[in-house]
């Protein structure tokens, strides 16, 4: 396959040979904003985050009407048309507003008439992707178009977006904000839980102190993580320098009735029956990677909690005077259960029984204001040195994303499906699940090196759902 082709200089904006500074860069000027904490932290070496998001298309892709549409949505953004420029002196980086040429940033990809095997290529193509870098002197994102027909859709486009531009919530509703309905094309989609999100409510003197005890228990593992508890050692646990590696991504689908019917048949949350399914599936594929049973090992997920105060689709301004867009995100610690459970339906009831926890607790938000502290006090570097050792020590990123219920269009291509991750991180493995329609997508991140078999991890998870899902129907 053909290297991604590298993004050229801006050649409105003279730059340094590094790229770092440049001749519009005037301190004090009207113009310039400051980059966030939390943005200026994915600036570092080491925590170089990307997000990317693969959209798949029921009919062929026209390169000319995405870039003419791009113009009049992305653009609109300040984010998507403004340099980030360090400040050598002190580290700070500004956003500064800069021309745009979109055919910079449209990639159409180089595609071999007798491709044998399209699925493959697609596959191939998004993976080399993780191993590059949007340069610097020109706005952090790009969309790469392939228009090749596979197993499942006529086209399909990867954005791909700077994580210092925003966090996945942000983007996604960027992007959906650039969809419309195909039942109505003047309308923009519908999100599943479209209401306002609050701290927990405590109700009596025993919530109270069980939501004060599950806190401190949640800070107090969360500081251990910082400092020295590692998980398991496991074929699924990254090695040092797995965030410079390049990633595989896999998408698998479901049925989002069959998710359903366990949500109803055991009286739990769509995120419960979720995890319960991804727990099963990774007892079976350990079960058959090791010799000896799992059991007893500790395996967590960071999961990533939105602390936006709404989930509703924003415009394509940056304003932010909802909250709508920058780094508001905060981790949380969730243990797996991963051993042998005669009843499948155990690893939901683990799952929900976790969340329950999870959910009586400032976890999250302590995490998202404790960094900003740590990066206050001490800098990006030590900020970062903590939340990397976090990630590091615990054996993947979890994160649920909810899709819209109704097919769209984007720029009048009907969307087969929406798949987000990302790459850079410090884990050998990542998953998103998004619903779309009558679908589930489990979108897998995966360094190679560590799992290279992406697609029979995701037979498991297929397998486990199906076990869970009988179970319910004989219980």
């Amino acid at each position: 396959m053909d290297s991604i082709p590298s993004l050229n200089t801006l050649g409105s904006i003279r730059t340094t040979k590094n790229g770092e500074t440049f001749e519009s860069f005037k301190k004090g000027a009207d113009h310039e904003q400051p980059l966030s904490p939390m943005a200026r932290m994915f600036h570092e070496p080491d925590f170089n985050f990307y997000i990317i998001c693969i959209m798949g298309f029921k009919t062929k892709l026209s390169p000319d009407v995405f870039k003419e549409n791009l113009v009049h949505t992305f653009l609109k953004n300040r984010r998507f048309s403004s340099l980030q420029v360090m400040d050598k002196e002190n580290g700070s980086m500004k956003w500064i507003p800069t021309h745009v040429n979109i055919d910079d940033h449209v990639i159409i990809a180089k595609l071999n008439p007798n491709i044998k095997s399209p699925d493959k290529f697609v596959e191939n193509y998004i993976s080399n992707i993780s191993r590059s870098h949007i340069e610097i002197t020109k706005p952090l994102w790009d969309l790469h178009l392939l228009d090749i027909k596979t197993s499942e859709v006529e086209g399909t486009c990867v954005f791909r977006f700077h994580h210092s531009l925003g966090d996945g919530i942000s983007l996604m509703n960027l992007l959906l904000a650039s969809t419309r309905k195909v039942s109505d094309p003047e309308a923009l989609p519908t999100l599943p839980g479209n209401k306002k999100l609050g701290a927990a409510k405590v109700a009596s003197l025993w919530s109270t102190l069980s939501f004060l005890w599950n806190t401190c228990v949640a800070l107090f593992m969360f500081m251990l993580t910082a400092v020295f508890l590692e998980d398991t050692k496991t074929p699924m646990k990254g090695s040092k320098g797995v965030e410079h590696r390049a990633r595989r991504f896999v998408v698998r689908s479901v049925s989002l009735d069959d998710i359903k019917l366990v949500k109803r048949a055991m009286n739990v949350t769509f995120n419960d029956a979720v995890l319960g399914v991804t727990q099963a599936g990774f007892y079976r594929y350990l079960d058959n990677k090791t010799t000896d049973s799992p059991h007893n090992m500790r395996f967590r997920a960071t999961t990533i909690f939105n602390l936006r105060s709404t989930t509703s689709i924003n415009d394509f301004t940056d304003t932010d005077t909802d909250g709508t867009w920058g780094n508001k995100i905060g981790y949380s610690l969730l243990p797996f259960n991963i051993r042998p459970n005669k009843d499948p339906l155990d690893y939901v009831r683990d799952a929900n029984a976790s969340m329950k926890r999870k959910k009586a607790s400032l976890e999250p938000m302590f995490t998202y204001y404790f960094t900003k502290l740590v990066h206050m006090l001490f800098g990006a570097k030590v900020a970062v040195k903590l939340i990397r050792k976090v990630l590091y020590n615990t054996t993947l990123l979890f994160s649920n994303v909810p899709g819209p219920q109704e097919e769209i269009t984007m720029f009048g291509h009907r969307v087969a499906y929406i798949a987000p991750s990302c790459y850079g991180q410090p884990n050998a493995l990542l998953i998103h699940v998004v619903s779309y329609m009558d679908k589930v997508m489990f979108v897998i991140s995966v360094d190679e090196e560590t799992i290279p078999d992406t697609h029979k991890l995701c037979d498991d998870i297929e397998e486990s759902l199906r076990n869970i899902k009988a179970s319910t129907q004989t219980a």
